[in-house]
Protein backbone atom coordinates (compact mmCIF):
# COMPACT_ATOMS: atom_id res chain seq x y z
CA UNK A 1 0.00 0.00 0.00
CA UNK A 2 1.15 3.33 -1.07
CA UNK A 3 2.07 6.02 1.76
CA UNK A 4 0.40 9.18 2.49
CA UNK A 5 2.74 12.36 2.49
CA UNK A 6 1.43 15.84 3.40
CA UNK A 7 3.15 18.72 0.75
CA UNK A 8 3.97 21.95 2.02
CA UNK A 9 2.50 24.86 0.11
CA UNK A 10 5.73 25.34 -2.34
CA UNK A 11 5.64 21.68 -3.13
CA UNK A 12 1.92 21.24 -4.44
CA UNK A 13 1.50 20.17 -7.78
CA UNK A 14 0.41 22.89 -10.48
CA UNK A 15 -3.72 22.68 -10.43
CA UNK A 16 -4.64 23.16 -14.24
CA UNK A 17 -8.80 23.42 -13.05
CA UNK A 18 -10.70 26.43 -14.74
CA UNK A 19 -13.04 26.75 -11.43
CA UNK A 20 -15.99 28.61 -10.68
CA UNK A 21 -14.13 31.21 -8.43
CA UNK A 22 -11.79 32.32 -11.44
CA UNK A 23 -14.81 33.22 -13.61
CA UNK A 24 -15.61 36.56 -13.35
CA UNK A 25 -19.22 36.81 -12.92
CA UNK A 26 -19.88 39.66 -11.05
CA UNK A 27 -21.66 42.84 -13.28
CA UNK A 28 -20.21 45.33 -10.47
CA UNK A 29 -16.54 44.26 -11.50
CA UNK A 30 -16.87 43.62 -15.58
CA UNK A 31 -18.38 47.22 -15.59
CA UNK A 32 -15.09 48.29 -13.72
CA UNK A 33 -13.10 46.40 -15.63
CA UNK A 34 -14.26 47.72 -19.27
CA UNK A 35 -14.58 51.80 -17.49
CA UNK A 36 -11.20 51.54 -15.68
CA UNK A 37 -9.06 48.77 -17.30
CA UNK A 38 -6.36 49.36 -20.22
CA UNK A 39 -6.45 47.21 -23.33
CA UNK A 40 -3.89 45.73 -26.05
CA UNK A 41 -4.43 43.71 -28.91
CA UNK A 42 -3.11 40.08 -30.04
CA UNK A 43 -4.86 38.99 -33.46
CA UNK A 44 -7.55 38.20 -32.95
CA UNK A 45 -7.54 37.91 -29.47
CA UNK A 46 -8.20 42.02 -27.36
CA UNK A 47 -7.12 41.98 -23.80
CA UNK A 48 -8.51 44.33 -20.96
CA UNK A 49 -6.88 44.14 -17.88
CA UNK A 50 -7.02 45.71 -14.58
CA UNK A 51 -5.47 45.09 -11.21
CA UNK A 52 -7.11 45.87 -8.13
CA UNK A 53 -5.31 46.56 -5.06
CA UNK A 54 -7.14 44.52 -2.67
CA UNK A 55 -7.37 40.68 -2.67
CA UNK A 56 -10.37 38.97 -4.14
CA UNK A 57 -12.98 36.51 -1.76
CA UNK A 58 -12.48 33.97 -4.80
CA UNK A 59 -9.29 33.84 -6.71
CA UNK A 60 -6.69 36.35 -7.48
CA UNK A 61 -7.36 36.02 -11.14
CA UNK A 62 -10.48 36.50 -12.86
CA UNK A 63 -11.49 35.73 -16.46
CA UNK A 64 -14.16 36.81 -18.74
CA UNK A 65 -14.40 35.48 -22.21
CA UNK A 66 -16.54 37.05 -25.00
CA UNK A 67 -17.00 36.32 -28.51
CA UNK A 68 -18.99 38.50 -30.53
CA UNK A 69 -22.22 37.29 -31.91
CA UNK A 70 -21.73 40.28 -34.96
CA UNK A 71 -19.55 38.25 -36.43
CA UNK A 72 -20.45 34.76 -35.55
CA UNK A 73 -24.51 34.32 -36.01
CA UNK A 74 -24.26 30.63 -34.83
CA UNK A 75 -24.17 29.98 -30.94
CA UNK A 76 -22.51 26.77 -31.93
CA UNK A 77 -19.34 28.34 -33.37
CA UNK A 78 -19.22 31.30 -30.37
CA UNK A 79 -19.22 28.58 -28.14
CA UNK A 80 -16.41 26.93 -29.99
CA UNK A 81 -14.19 29.77 -29.76
CA UNK A 82 -15.13 30.87 -26.27
CA UNK A 83 -14.22 26.82 -25.31
CA UNK A 84 -11.17 26.65 -26.73
CA UNK A 85 -10.50 30.08 -25.57
CA UNK A 86 -11.01 28.96 -21.86
CA UNK A 87 -8.91 25.62 -22.59
CA UNK A 88 -6.10 27.71 -23.62
CA UNK A 89 -5.79 29.68 -20.55
CA UNK A 90 -6.39 27.17 -18.41
CA UNK A 91 -3.31 25.22 -20.08
CA UNK A 92 -1.37 28.62 -19.51
CA UNK A 93 -2.76 30.07 -16.45
CA UNK A 94 -0.15 28.91 -14.00
CA UNK A 95 2.38 31.18 -15.32
CA UNK A 96 -0.16 34.29 -14.62
CA UNK A 97 -1.11 33.05 -11.40
CA UNK A 98 2.58 32.64 -10.08
CA UNK A 99 3.42 36.32 -11.22
CA UNK A 100 0.49 37.77 -9.20
CA UNK A 101 1.00 39.16 -5.51
CA UNK A 102 -1.22 37.21 -3.87
CA UNK A 103 -2.94 40.72 -2.37
CA UNK A 104 -4.08 42.06 -5.62
CA UNK A 105 -6.82 40.59 -7.73
CA UNK A 106 -6.10 40.60 -11.44
CA UNK A 107 -8.95 40.88 -13.65
CA UNK A 108 -8.86 39.61 -17.11
CA UNK A 109 -11.56 39.85 -20.14
CA UNK A 110 -10.42 37.78 -23.71
CA UNK A 111 -12.60 39.37 -26.49
CA UNK A 112 -12.37 37.48 -29.83
CA UNK A 113 -12.55 40.13 -32.26
CA UNK A 114 -11.57 38.12 -35.27
CA UNK A 115 -13.87 37.92 -38.09
CA UNK A 116 -13.63 34.14 -39.17
CA UNK A 117 -12.69 30.73 -37.06
CA UNK A 118 -9.16 30.33 -35.63
CA UNK A 119 -7.48 27.08 -35.16
CA UNK A 120 -6.60 26.24 -31.49
CA UNK A 121 -2.78 26.48 -31.99
CA UNK A 122 -3.22 30.18 -33.47
CA UNK A 123 -5.45 30.94 -30.22
CA UNK A 124 -2.91 29.10 -27.78
CA UNK A 125 -0.20 30.88 -29.33
CA UNK A 126 -1.76 34.42 -29.60
CA UNK A 127 -3.06 34.23 -25.54
CA UNK A 128 0.21 33.37 -24.43
CA UNK A 129 1.98 35.99 -26.12
CA UNK A 130 -0.82 38.33 -23.98
CA UNK A 131 -0.45 36.66 -20.68
CA UNK A 132 4.00 36.79 -21.64
CA UNK A 133 3.05 40.44 -21.79
CA UNK A 134 0.64 40.98 -19.25
CA UNK A 135 4.25 39.47 -16.71
CA UNK A 136 6.25 41.57 -18.32
CA UNK A 137 3.51 44.98 -16.83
Amino acid sequence: MGTFTEHSAEEQPISYRFQREERLRSKKLIDQLFREGSSFNSYPLRFVVLRLPQPSPGSSVQVLVSVSKRHFKKAVDRNRLKRQIREAYRLQKHAITASISPDTTLLIAFLFTGKEKSSFNTICKKLNSGLERLILE
